[in-house]
Formats: structure tokens, sequence, C-alpha cells
């Protein structure tokens, strides 16, 4: 089993940012995402590992926005050793969290969640991020030992910042860097916004869902001032790589999307590449990889 040892021969390499959906779910009828239109299973994801030299991956929720995905994908992975860890959903105004995640944990699979996400991207309340209920939500994320998977706005990092510094008890992980405009002028205004965020020692990022942020024009030096400003900012011991995957699909292959992270960290030592490749995501969810 590796736990940290990971600078010897070729690190570990962990995709802490996949999804697995069918094609009945409703985000999926907006227009544009006819390419993503289907059932994407862990077949399907066995096929894709080996272009990506990924050895073990975490399943994050994919917008259904129902404990029944969770408790699905939580079953999906204790049948496919690929999968370390799950990412699952609960909402941060369930009265009654704390009972939430103890019926997923004794559950099938339970042992393998490793985290929460609730779409706050998708809320338009400014002051949703310090409201005591989900304040309180955080917390108990925190204490039930799983740590929290910020998928955000970039408007709506501030808001971030300021939670992650309350709630200092929980680990909380940035998706996507917080989905900055890939533009010269989008990464001043990001990295103004990430920065207070990523001075707090209770969070890290994940290097994912660039390239679709970037649209199919994307190229490697479009997003790699996002990557350097983000080893600036959190440092390797901070950070995590994903695919995105099947949203990627959209500008780009699975390989192609790892490919691209793996280009901008060229410059960093074999310890420190080790450590964003797999050994941040191995520590912050607390993974168990057996080779």
């Amino acid at each position: 089993m590796i736990q940290q040892d990971l600078t010897g021969g070729r690190h570990v390499r962990i995709d802490a940012h996949h999804h697995l959906w069918t094609a009945d779910y409703a985000w999926l009828a907006e227009p544009g995402l006819e390419p993503l239109r289907r059932d994407y299973t862990v077949e399907d994801l066995r096929r894709e590992l080996p272009t990506g030299k990924v050895d073990a991956t975490v399943l994050v929720e994919a917008g259904l926005c129902h404990i029944d995905e969770t408790v699905r994908f939580l079953s999906l992975a204790e049948d496919a050793p690929e999968i370390a860890g799950v990412v699952g959903w609960a909402s941060l105004t369930d009265p009654d969290l704390p009972g939430t995640i103890a019926a997923l944990l004794a559950g099938r699979g339970g042992d393998l969640l490793v985290g929460l996400r609730d779409q706050v991207q998708g809320v338009t309340d400014p002051g949703y991020l310090a409201r005591p209920d989900v304040r309180g939500a955080l917390r108990a994320i925190g204490s039930a030992g799983l740590t929290f998977d910020l998928v955000v706005r970039a408007d709506q990092l501030p808001a971030c910042a300021a939670a992650v510094a309350a709630v200092p008890n929980t680990m909380f992980v940035l998706d996507h860097l917080g989905k900055p405009r890939i533009t010269p002028d989008g990464l001043r205004e990001w990295r103004d916004a990430v920065e207070p965020l990523a001075a707090c020692d209770n969070a890290a990022a994940k290097l994912s869902g660039l390239l679709t942020e970037a649209g199919p024009d994307w190229t490697v030096e479009a997003i790699a001032p996002f990557v350097e400003t983000a080893l600036e900012l959190f440092g390797p011991d901070r950070l995590l790589i994903g695919s995105d995957w099947p949203v990627c699909e959209l500008v780009a292959s699975y390989a192609d999307a790892l490919a691209a992270i793996g280009s901008c960290l060229s410059g960093l030592s074999p310890s420190e590449r080790a450590a964003v490749a797999g050994g941040t995501a191995i520590r912050t969810y607390g993974l168990e990889i057996n080779q």
C-alpha cells in the first residue's frame, strides 16, 4: 500500500476529479452539451485510464443533486478498484446532515466516501456561505473526517475564503481553480480573488477544468500562467490534478486534458511533481492506493 513515499521511480498518478453519469441528467439538456448526452460508465473510465497513465481516481458527484447518486457512486466504487475515493453530493442546508453522513458511511462502499460537494456555483445569494446553518454544515463535514469540495464561480471566491477561514477544522478543495476566465485580465482578477483563500492552510486546489474554461481553442500557453500562479500561491503540497472527464471531452480527450496540465509542471522537481500528481490527493482525501 502506498501512502506518501512517491518519489522513487514513476510516481503514482491520481485523477482527483472525474465524473460518471447517465444520459437523463437534467443539466445535460442544455444547448451545446449534446456530445456529453449519453451514459458514462465505469467501463468507459477503464478505457481512458491507460491513455492518461492514471493509477487511481476520485469520483465526484455529477450534478444530480440527490443523495441517491452518492449511494450509487459508493456502490460502484466498491466494485471498481480504480476508484480510490468518492466525493459525493449532500445539501449544505440538510437539517440532519450529520445523520445523512452517518448513513452514507455505514452503507455499501461507505469507507470510500472521502468528501462531499454541493452545487454552490448555482447559488445567487452572496451571503450564502456566511449563513449560520451553512457554516454549521461545513463544520459537520469536517467533524466526520470528510473534505468539502468547492465548486464555485470566480466571483464567489472572496466568500469562499471567508468561509474557509471561519471553519479551520474542515479541509476544503477548490475545484477547477475556481473557474477563472482564461485571459490576461481574467488572470489578474482571479489572482486577487483566490489569494486570500490560498492563504488558508486548510485549503487545497485542483488543476482541473481549465481547458473547458479556455474553450475549444485552448492552448497550454493560455493555461500555464494560471497553473504557475496556483503553484506560487498554494504550493505543490496543496495542488491536485484532475481530468474533469467526461466534461473535458467538449474540448479535449482524457489524455490531452491531463497532458496539458503535465506540460505546465515540467519545471518542478521530481518530489514536487510527485506531490501534484498524486501525493496531495492521497494526503488530502486519505486515499489508500494499492499497487
